[in-house]
């Protein structure tokens, strides 16, 4: 049972990236999805999320109108994209599940089931 980031690396500023997170083991349609994230020097902190109930998706505001999560059920997948990106959305990111039934997102980390190892965006010219 397992989640795997990819798709980081080096994006200059105002470009876009899409992080991929698939999960083995398990069905991510069946589990609350929260994106987190932590940049240097700081606390990891919680981005957009999949609640479990129905899959409506909510977003921090820190994140709002710069990352967009969407989900591939039948490849049991889910995505965040990245755009419009500047040098404060340096951080690794990570993708995270938890199987409890809620409408809403979770934002306490080290309370989630399931995590991967982080992938790494940085943003820079």
């Amino acid at each position: 049972v397992q989640l795997a980031e990819s798709g980081g690396g080096l994006v200059q500023p105002g470009g876009s990236l899409r992080l991929s997170c698939a999960a083995s083991g398990f069905t991510l349609d069946d589990y609350a999805i929260s994106w987190f994230r932590q940049a240097p020097g700081k606390q990891r902190e919680g981005g957009p999320c999949f609640t479990s109930d129905d899959g409506t998706t909510y977003y921090a505001d820190s994140v709002k109108g710069r990352f967009t999560i969407s989900r591939d059920n039948a490849k049991n997948m889910v995505y965040l994209q990245m755009h419009s990106q500047n040098p404060e959305y340096t951080a690794v990111y990570y993708c995270t599940a938890h199987n409890i039934r809620t409408s809403s997102c979770l934002w306490n980390y080290y309370g989630m089931n399931y995590g991967g190892k982080g992938n790494q965006v940085t943003v820079s010219s």
